[in-house]
């Protein structure tokens, strides 16, 4: 299949609204169907696709997305790199809502969730030791700051299956382990990315402090009404910052993302 696009989007409709001749483009995979059809257009002068990982009406919760086809699609139209921008919670007073945060870790709280696509018979152990890619980290982190966010350089985001939010206690455990965020979708998001070997990046939008700050009476218990208002108003700045992204990666750049797979498979 000749590649459709290079760079890959996981967001929702206020990004590809922007795209100029956009395509609509359904991908088949051996996984199901993807979140959503693909809309494929051109921003400066780069070929990308764009793919709602909610769907675009916002119809599928985090612990229900087909993360495997999402991924796969991706692949499908010769994506050579991810960003993936999502909104999460605060864990740490100086993360503030409002800021960015370049996640460089994750920690898997999920359950459930299909999260590789090596099942057998031939074996692969894909080490995420370093999930995310340090050539589009550092894109991110000087566009963001051009932009005049503030930014976190590093950050470790806590991945929680959803729907439901934190307990209190969970939410203090988290924070007394030094993470910076919590969400619910970069697992296994950024590690099936790993295993195709697709150099991939999160931008952490952070919407509102997680609940184990609420045990000290500082801030209000989060809710989803407000996760979404901060969001929604962090939208234009985060596609700023994606579109001015895809304009300085470079083409083929070389990542240690693309030899995930280098020394992953099992021989005997």
């Amino acid at each position: 299949m000749k590649p459709l696009a290079e760079i890959g989007v996981f967001g929702g409709s206020g990004f590809y609204s922007f795209l100029d001749k956009v395509e609509e483009v359904k991908v088949d995979t051996p996984y199901g169907a993807p979140s959503d059809t693909v809309s494929i257009g051109e921003v400066n002068g780069r070929r990308v696709a764009f793919l709602p990982r909610h769907g675009r009406k916002h119809t599928i919760p985090p612990h229900k997305i087909n993360y495997r086809a999402n991924l796969w699609a991706m692949k499908e139209l010769g994506v050579q790199a991810i960003i993936s921008p999502c909104a999460a919670g605060s864990l740490q007073r100086h993360v503030k809502p409002g800021d960015f945060v370049v996640a460089d870790q994750y920690v898997d709280r999920t359950h459930g969730r299909a999260d590789t696509f090596y099942e057998g018979p031939t074996v692969h152990h894909v080490s995420p030791a370093d999930p995310y890619c340090p050539v589009l980290r550092q894109i991110a982190i000087e566009e963001i700051r051009a932009h005049g966010i503030p930014v976190h350089e590093r950050g470790t985001i806590v991945v929680i299956n959803g729907p439901r939010f934190s307990t209190k206690a969970e939410s203090k455990w988290f924070t007394s382990m030094g993470w910076e965020v919590i969400n619910m979708t970069q697992y296994p998001e950024a590690y099936l990315a790993l295993e195709l070997a697709i150099p991939v990046v999160n931008i952490s939008l952070i919407t509102d402090y997680d609940s184990g700050l609420v045990a000290e009476g500082e801030v209000k218990p989060v809710t989803a009404e407000e996760v979404m208002h901060v969001f929604h108003q962090n939208a234009e700045r985060i596609r700023k910052v994606i579109f001015g992204m895809i304009a300085k990666i470079p083409p083929n750049f070389e990542s240690p993302i693309r030899h995930a797979l280098d020394y992953a498979k099992v021989t005997v």
